[in-house]
């Protein structure tokens, strides 16, 4: 018997479990933030936040819409005059408040993101620590918002130029790292002096409302970080409003590349500045030559992660034609060994995906593509008996270009394998896609590797490893991924605008 099948009727088990944490839980918090106040929506109406493993309902929260929008637009800009006039080093200081409170936090915060979001609570406890390290990075990077003395181009003239902040920035974030992704943006945007008004995922509103609560005990102002939850109904009455607002000077989101195409639209009216980061379809190449051992571990590693719901986890695995059977016989049986569960549930490394909907459309895709020539060699098929959001961990093989499951983001813990027989083929397959976020690359070739980093299209390249977010290098996309990059000294230019300043007379 299968460890899923083993898994049958364990999650439903922790669902009464999961809404009796989520009552007592001493960082809930189900109203909005809208500067400094807790605050329900004006319509008065209000949703319900579900915890996938069961589908239980563990709190509620406001359905903001337009008049909190501009509410906290209007607190933003207030704030934002004092919080830009602070020396360096004092915005510094309450960020490093605020990560130490985060520290001091950690398994609470935790629980939060399985409750809401479904992940294994060791996975949740590692994405707490990831999104600290940017609090902790931009506490840092706040004292260096460096310009430059530029050499003049005439006597008595000096050329300079200042960095200044962009003003009040909206933000917009994902359910899949709701914690993560949330510190990743406000983090550099408080550092470089703005302030942010914050629309978190529909699905995921709990643990950015923590966040936030924990801010305001860091000490930041009133105002500075302002957090408007909806539903799915609302999200385009409250993306719009930040969209349209004047006041607001920069948009920064991650999520769907078509949804980041309707934003970049509807900035385009009062020109924001952007910054998206949008799908992914990462390739994993594995040549010839490759530790067949580690190319395993990082599939697992890339792959599994969050269920497959990363927009860099690797999408499609690209294996040289002679090695792909004995990398195959590597990893079925460890797929085979993940263990779908309750998040909360100690012995599970699987959790649901978010919806039901993302259950099923990736229930479609690998029935289409078995029926088309693939071959499961583990999991292939939905598990309702651990819950209806669930899919069973699968590895594919015999993968073509022309599959469903290979022709755009699964967002499922799905691995096809597909083959290759030379370089040029591999990267071509790879490139053979509209996204451009990520790459993974197996090989003990030092000239190869140094030609495929080269070659792919893509903003962010893993040499014989299966992870590379990190709070110290810049993370982004190019084609139809994204504009911009977060994390490293980068994420902090994304949020300054550059002034040239002309002395004369000297």
């Amino acid at each position: 018997m299968s460890a899923a099948r083993e898994a049958a009727g364990a999650a439903g088990a922790w669902g009464a479990e999961a809404a009796r944490r989520a009552r007592a839980h001493p960082l809930l918090r189900e109203r909005a933030l809208v500067g400094g106040a807790w605050v329900e929506a004006a319509g008065g109406g209000r949703v319900e936040v579900v915890d996938p493993g069961s589908e239980e309902v563990i709190a509620s929260v406001p359905r903001c819409g337009a008049a909190e929008v501009s509410a906290a637009v209007g607190a933003a800009e207030e704030a934002t005059r004092g919080w830009r006039a602070r020396l360096p080093r004092e915005r510094a200081r309450a960020l490093r408040r605020w990560f130490d409170l985060l520290a001091a936090h950690r398994e609470p915060l935790a629980e939060l993101v399985t409750l809401e979001g479904g992940k294994p609570l060791a996975e949740a406890r590692a994405e707490v620590d990831y999104g600290a390290s940017f609090v902790e990075w931009y506490a840092e990077e706040a004292r260096r918002a460096y310009g430059e003395v530029i050499p003049t181009y005439g006597h008595g003239r000096r050329v300079l130029t200042l960095r200044e902040p962009v003003g009040v920035v909206a933000a917009i974030t994902p359910w899949n790292f709701p914690l993560a992704m949330v510190t990743r943006k406000v983090a550099p945007a408080l550092a470089a002096g703005c302030a942010v008004v914050l629309k978190p995922a529909e699905a995921t509103p709990l643990t950015a409302l923590a966040l936030a609560a924990l801010a305001l005990e860091a000490g930041l102002p009133p105002g500075l970080l302002s957090v408007v939850t909806t539903d799915r109904a609302g999200a385009d009455e409250v993306g719009g409003a930040l969209c349209d607002d004047e006041r607001v000077r920069k948009l920064t989101f991650t999520g769907s590349t078509a949804v980041g195409k309707r934003l970049m639209a509807r900035c385009a009216g009062t020109v924001k500045r952007l910054s998206l980061e949008l799908g992914g379809d990462a390739p994993l190449i594995v040549f010839e030559d490759a530790d067949l051992e580690l190319a395993a571990r990082g599939v697992m590693a890339s792959k599994f992660r969050n269920s497959g719901q990363t927009c860099v986890c690797a999408n499609r695995l690209l294996v040289h034609a002679d090695r792909r059977d004995e990398l195959a016989a590597l990893l079925a049986p460890q797929v085979r060994a993940l263990r779908p569960g309750h998040g909360l549930d100690p012995a599970a490394t699987q959790g649901p995906l978010i919806s039901r909907a993302a259950a099923a459309r990736v229930g479609d895709l690998v029935a289409r593509s078995v029926a088309l020539g693939a071959t499961p060699l583990a999991g292939g098929e939905a598990l309702p008996g651990v819950g209806p959001r669930f899919y069973a961990p699968t590895l594919l093989t015999g993968a073509t270009p022309a599959l469903p499951i290979c022709g755009g983001e699964v967002f499922g813990p799905v691995a096809p394998l597909m083959t290759f027989r030379d370089d040029d083929e591999a990267l071509r397959l790879a490139n053979a896609t509209r996204a451009g976020l990520a790459a993974y690359v197996f090989t003990t070739s030092e000239r190869r590797a140094w030609r495929a980093a080269e070659a792919l299209e893509v903003g962010m390249v893993a040499l014989n490893d299966g992870g590379l977010s990190t709070e110290v290098a810049p993370f982004g996309g190019v084609k139809e991924s994204g504009l911009g990059r977060e994390g490293g000294r980068q994420g902090l230019e994304e949020f300054l605008e550059v002034k040239y300043m002309m002395v004369g007379g000297l």
